[in-house]
């Protein structure tokens, strides 16, 4: 069928299908693609009265054309993709006896524990007696306190600070436990997140930020998805201008399962150098590499920019970090994704913008035991969970 007889719409479909079509998200209401035809980039924007254009078609004929056409439908199709591979991580459940599965529990006494006290079930099926501290065992504290510990050490509190807030609830410990609940945390919660795959945007951002590791000068390499704000991947380095950042991409893409088809960084050549081995920027239709931004405007990395003060935050109050595989690194990642709520994405966490949400209040306290149940299958495949 020849082009002239193809609707607007289909235009677009055919358009957004073309691999050699780049759409460059600006921001949230400013698009740019370039012309197949000519060397000619157009702006398309979205407004109270709907998408404009600066192409031909609308603005001598008025018309919504095919390029805001094509804009809106990969909205809509990325939407429904995470709707449909949405994954939710559910608070565990205390109604069924972890042996059986059986619903048939009933309340059997307190175990009074040093600090806190547990309450008691058993299962008129099995006999089973058990209690409901899944992710927790064996620790002296209740498990609100560790992960109020968690909370208040990745908002900007240093260790001494959330040990004198613990003893206020009563509980005497070192800062050096509270450390210790860290980083048993971060690593377990870690090896969890690790297998969910999101579902990112196809503009990514990179940038670097100073850093004191051990007195010494050092860099963190950083990967994040524009769209959502999904902080993607990181990497300590010991140059700026000498490191190789190659395998920064390497680990967004196998962690993502993809790759960007847009590349936004700043002029640092070890960017450009790794795109180019790694995303396979060698042919027509390949992802793109965007190297010249300015400090306003729409041609921006405020967006890196504000990861990079939210990472300098914490980092300062450290006075530096003690340790190249502080807790810091993966811990603030783990923050920034699935817990804090972000003002520029209306309240949501990066992770429900690609699709995964968590479950109940106490969010570090599902993924810890969520990651537990997953650790006690994986050791244990006979036993039923």
């Amino acid at each position: 069928m020849k082009s002239q007889y193809l609707t607007r719409e289909e235009r677009a479909k055919n358009l957004l299908n073309n691999p050699n079509t780049h759409i460059l998200r600006i921001n949230d209401n400013h698009y740019q693609m370039k012309s197949l035809a000519t060397n000619r980039i157009y702006d398309i924007f979205s407004t109270e009265l709907g998408w404009i254009c600066n192409c031909p078609d609308h603005v001598y004929r008025h018309v919504t054309c095919k390029h805001a056409l094509a804009i809106s439908l990969s909205i809509q199709l990325r939407q429904q993709v995470r709707e449909r591979n949405k994954i939710v991580i559910e608070e565990i459940s205390c109604d069924k006896c972890p042996q059986c599965l059986s619903s048939k529990i009933v309340k059997h006494g307190i175990r009074h524990n040093k600090n806190y006290d547990l309450q008691r079930y058993s299962c008129r099926d099995c006999n089973n007696r058990f209690s409901f501290n899944l992710g927790f065992e064996k620790m002296s504290v209740n498990p609100k306190v560790i992960t109020s510990a968690m909370q208040l050490y990745f908002t900007g509190e240093s260790l001494r600070n959330v040990q004198k807030f613990i003893r206020l609830q009563g509980v005497k410990i070192s800062h050096q436990t509270v450390y210790n609940w860290i980083k048993k945390y971060t690593d377990l919660m870690k090896l969890h997140l690790d297998k969910t795959v999101p579902q990112v945007g196809d503009t990514w951002r990179a940038d670097e930020v100073y850093v004191k590791v051990k007195g010494d000068k050092r860099y963190m390499f950083a990967l994040m998805d524009d769209e959502t704000r999904f902080w993607i991947a990181q990497e300590v380095a010991d140059s700026k201008f000498k490191h190789d950042a190659r395998n920064l991409l390497r680990m967004g893409k196998e962690s993502m399962k993809t790759k960007p088809r847009v590349f936004i960084t700043d002029g640092l050549q070890a960017y450009h150098d790794a795109f180019q081995k790694e995303y396979g920027a060698v042919k027509k239709g390949s992802p793109i590499h965007i190297r010249h931004i300015s400090l306003h405007g729409d041609r921006n990395n405020n967006k890196m920019e504000r990861l990079n003060g939210e990472f300098r935050d914490r980092e300062k109050v450290m006075r530096g970090v003690k340790k190249t595989d502080s807790v810091i690194f993966d811990g603030s990642q783990i923050y920034h994704n699935y817990v804090r709520p972000h003002m520029a994405l209306e309240g949501k966490t990066p992770a429900e913008l690609c699709g995964i949400e968590i479950k109940g209040v106490d969010k570090w306290r599902t993924i810890i035991q969520k990651a537990s149940q997953k650790e006690i299958m994986y050791s244990s495949p006979s036993k039923k969970y």
